[in-house]
């Protein structure tokens, strides 16, 4: 891989990851704060980009696979995708706001398989593709300490739309980068990519691996929509909450440099995802003692190392066992099922739970997170027992 050739693709991984990490960690908290939204209503709309990774990595897909250069779909996209963001930042109720979202995320699914597949195409060697995604949680982390810095500075914590605001600025730029990227033409032979990569699921490994990371995947909402407000509810002050939760990605930028190769390498597949979901099920259990309150805060790093391991690591085996033809449609196979059907379910199944578990206007922490624990420890069980690697 020639350095300009790095400097590219890192650049897009990076912008595609600070898009989406410049809203989603803390979007929660200007729904459940200032606008008073219900756990289920913040639930809906934090499942728009499920709903959307359901349907759009799959025609996105298709297209790669079978009929357009893949660094024009991203161009598209994004373009069209920073102007819904600078409407939903000005909407105050539900409806409004979970129709621009949702619009935002058709385009904005379409996009997720297709950065991994541009990378495939040009990188082979795990190694070298690892160096390319360290720049997504590098991005995202940086993004979240510049939200923080400019909620100091100009004192915008309170109403929380800024989020989106740096979200459209992110999606214009990163239509532009897209610009540069080398010609990503599409295969154009053989079946319909989609249906052949659908025909994976016959072997009864890759199922497994499909439903369990549909199940973890979806827990992860828990994560997403309980740790603003719970760590504020710990005594953590609003303003900081953007930088600590970017811890995850420091730890995700470290993990995926310095550990996912080697744990890959020397491992295999199976065990990297066990010890990727254990991550997961540590974060859930700290959630559930819910002190001391540094405890808390060195805890986010748990889920950026369970999101290297599991992850992108399953990203990579779904690549590595996948028929050059149909590469892209199978990374949207695994988006459609984790980020898309997986996520969507769990946005709403963590939007119910933490309106079950709330009493006289407040959440109660230690059941909530108890209930994707337990599901993650049964999850791992699933994966030592059924999955081959």
């Amino acid at each position: 891989m020639t350095t300009s050739l790095y400097i590219k693709l890192s650049l897009v991984m990076g912008l595609e990851y600070a898009v989406w990490g410049a809203w989603m960690p803390v979007l929660a908290a200007r729904l459940l704060g200032p606008l008073k939204f219900t756990g289920k209503q913040t639930g809906w709309i934090y499942a728009t980009l499920p709903l959307a990774c359901i349907v759009s990595p799959l025609i996105a897909g298709q297209l790669a696979d079978k009929w357009l250069n893949a660094e024009w779909i991203l161009v598209t996209a994004h373009l069209v995708g920073t102007v819904l963001l600078l409407v939903a930042a000005t909407q105050t109720k539900f409806t409004p706001l979970f129709i621009a979202m949702f619009l935002y995320s058709l385009l904005y699914a379409a996009t997720l398989p297709i950065v991994n597949a541009v990378l495939f195409a040009n990188v082979s060697d795990v190694t070298s593709q690892g160096k390319v995604f360290i720049w997504a949680p590098i991005a995202w982390a940086l993004v979240g300490y510049l939200l923080t810095g400019w909620r100091w500075v100009f004192k915008t914590a309170e109403k929380g739309r800024d989020c989106l605001f740096f979200a459209a600025i992110l999606s214009l730029v990163m239509a532009a980068s897209c610009l540069i990227l080398p010609a990503t033409p599409p295969e154009g032979k053989g079946a319909v990519p989609i249906i052949k990569a659908m025909t994976m699921l016959q072997n009864a490994n890759f199922l497994v691996f499909i439903i369990v990371s549909l199940v973890v995947a979806g827990l992860m909402y828990f994560y997403f929509l309980g740790s603003a407000q719970f760590m504020m509810d710990m005594g953590i002050q609003g303003k900081n909450i953007p930088a600590l939760m970017a811890i995850a990605q420091a730890a995700q930028a470290l993990a995926t440099f310095f550990l996912l190769g080697w744990f890959i390498g020397e491992l295999g597949f199976k065990w990297t995802l066990i010890i990727g979901a254990a991550s997961w099920f540590l974060l859930y259990l700290i959630y559930v003692i819910s002190k001391p309150r540094e405890l808390i805060v060195l805890s986010q790093a748990l889920h950026g190392l369970a999101y290297v391991l599991f992850i992108i690591a399953g990203q990579i085996f779904a690549n590595s066992a996948a028929p050059a033809e149909i590469r892209t449609s199978v990374q949207a196979l695994v988006f459609a099922a984790t980020t898309g059907i997986g996520m969507f379910f769990g946005t709403q199944f963590a939007g119910t739970i933490m309106d079950v578990f709330k009493k006289d206007g407040k959440f109660q922490w230690r059941p909530i997170f108890a209930v994707p624990g337990l599901i993650t420890l049964v999850s791992i069980i699933a994966l030592v027992v059924l999955f081959k690697g």
